[in-house]
This record gives C-alpha cells, structure tokens and sequence, in this order.
C-alpha cells in the first residue's frame, strides 16, 4: 500500500456537485459521464497509475472509483466527498475471476481494523516477503490492522503473490546489490519511492522499495 496525498478535486466535479444538490439527483449513484469519466482520470492520475491497495498498474478501463467508505453505508454527501474517493484494480466482478481490493472489500468498512491508503504512515503496517507474500507488520498497535486489510482485501490471494514476486525477483535478478555505491542504492530506492517524469509509480513499487531496504541495511 502506498500513502495517497490527496489533491484538488476536477472543476468539472466540483460544478456538477453544486448543480445537483439543488435538485432530487444528489448522490454517487447520479453521477454520469463525462464528469464521471474525468473524475475517474484524475483518480488514478493522483495516485501515480497504480490501485490504491495493491499496488497494481491500472489506467480507466482495468479499474474502478473506489469509496474508501461504502456507498451503503454512507450518506448521499459522503458518497461524492472526493476525500473518500480512491481509484482501485478490477473494473468488475468477473465470473471465475478471483477478486480482491476494492472488489473484494465491498460494502465493509470498520475503521479500527481498515489500514487506509490516505494515512501517512499506512506503509508501516506492512511488510514484504521477496516470495511475493504481504505480511503484517510485528508492531502490536499495527498488527491487527494490517492482518484485517490483508485478508479483507485479499491482498495475498496466489495471483497477487505470483505477479509480486515475478516483479521482486526479476529486478533482484538485473541488480548486482554489492556492486552498488552508497549513493546508487540510495537513488534506486528512491526511484520506487517517487513517482517518475510522467508522474507514474513503477507497479508494486512499495513491495519493491521495502525489499531493497531489507537488502541495503548493514
């Protein structure tokens, strides 16, 4: 999971809000493109073109809004409130298609036990195996949190396991990690950790930044 600093939400959003809450049409569910559409691009635009749990690469067409606080669960203002709007993998439910993130997480929400991406320091409540597991962290205060989400979401399912440690192990495999200077080690985490030119997060970057530290720490 990597932390998501949420921005300004779309003019275009922002104008359809105040014209619909004049009228019976206030709520997500009312919603329609192309507000809906340029929302949806600005999701994934601020969160560097990954899914805002696992990681994965998407664009509009492999994801969908996510509602970090179910739409069955909250009022009609909330539903559109765009602090609670993320972009998340998995467009639909498919039929023999195994789900996960926002798919999976559905209309559950418990605020004790959900690890957000929209706190700072969501990334402390994980760790990751070079196997491709996600693994909650040892801390105490953490620990229920981030085993909660994991399984909630389904963050460990086989096809998630397999692409993240394809993804670990073909980088480990292009880097000779004791040839490194001090100062190219640092650059090349930092290039997981930081988005690049065109503002896109390489996928799986927080499992691949947490393993390169793992192996440069003395």
């Amino acid at each position: 999971m990597k932390y998501i600093n949420k921005g300004e939400e779309p003019e275009s959003f922002k104008t359809w809000k105040a014209l619909a809450r004049t009228t019976p049409n206030w709520g997500y569910i009312y919603l329609q493109n192309p507000e809906k559409r340029e929302l949806h691009e600005v999701l994934i635009r601020e969160q560097g073109y990954i899914c805002c749990y696992c990681g994965m690469r998407i664009i509009r067409e492999s994801s969908h809004i996510e509602h970090l606080k179910p739409q069955s669960t909250t009022n009609p203002d909330l539903t559109l409130e765009y602090t609670n709007l993320l972009a998340s993998c998995q467009r639909d439910r498919e039929p023999k298609k195994p789900i996960h993130c926002g798919i999976a997480k559905d209309d559950w929400h418990d605020e004790d036990l959900m690890v957000s991406p929209l706190q700072p320091n969501c990334e402390d409540f994980f760790i990751y195996a070079d196997d491709g597991q996600i693994l909650a962290t040892d801390a105490l205060e953490k620990k229920a949190a981030a085993t909660t989400t994991i399984d909630r979401l389904c963050l460990n399912i086989p096809k998630l396991i397999a692409i993240r440690k394809e993804v670990i192990q073909n980088l480990l495999a292009d880097i000779e990690i004791g040839e490194l200077t001090d100062e190219e080690r640092q650059k090349l985490v930092q290039g997981f950790e930081q988005p690049d030119a065109n503002g896109r997060y390489e996928e799986f970057c927080a499992a691949i930044a947490y393993i390169l530290n793992q192996y440069f720490i003395p």
